[in-house]
């Protein structure tokens, strides 16, 4: 007759297979999220510089003047330029972090830049069900208000229209 397993034992090894599975799962998770930023990251700038570009249009046509003028640099970054007040905003992309950095002159001295996050994250219970999304705080963004918020702050007006 074998040895007999303490309960205690076969829950202590139980819980600490649970605990390698799921670091083992993290890693993966993280392994496969950023390798999908890593991929997309330039799709994701070039739509988010597209929506920039896109609120420009919008803007100067509501108003009926070239409010704000839209300009890709030697450097790919991309140039707001507010005539009015002139002061410029701008909308940079970091390949390598995989971030989009928004300097904005039109924002208060101790605001600081906007820093947003290419990041991968899984969609469904499937494994490989993914996408990407931009993140500001570990939070998604919806990219057309944080958009026309800059916008709003770049001509001079307060981030988010008054009641």
């Amino acid at each position: 007759m074998g040895p007999t397993m303490d309960d205690n034992t076969k829950q202590a090894a139980q819980e600490y297979l649970a605990g390698k599975l799921t670091e083992d799962e993290r890693i993966y998770e993280a392994q496969q999220n950023r390798a999908i930023a890593v991929a997309r990251g330039l799709q994701v700038w070039k739509s988010f510089r597209d929506s920039i570009m896109e609120k420009c249009r919008e803007w100067n046509t509501i108003t009926q003047e070239e409010t704000l003028s839209c300009k890709e640099t030697p450097l790919g970054d991309l140039r707001i330029w507010c005539a009015a007040r002139s002061k410029q905003m701008i909308a940079h992309y970091d390949s390598q972090k995989l971030l989009i950095v928004i300097k904005n002159a039109g924002r208060l001295e101790h605001e600081k830049d906007v820093i947003l996050l290419i990041r991968g994250y899984r969609k469904s219970f499937d494994r490989e069900d993914r996408d990407v999304r931009l993140e500001r705080n570990d939070e998604p963004i919806n990219p057309g208000m944080l958009i026309v918020g800059e916008l709003r702050v770049l001509t001079g007006m307060s981030r988010q229209r008054t009641p």
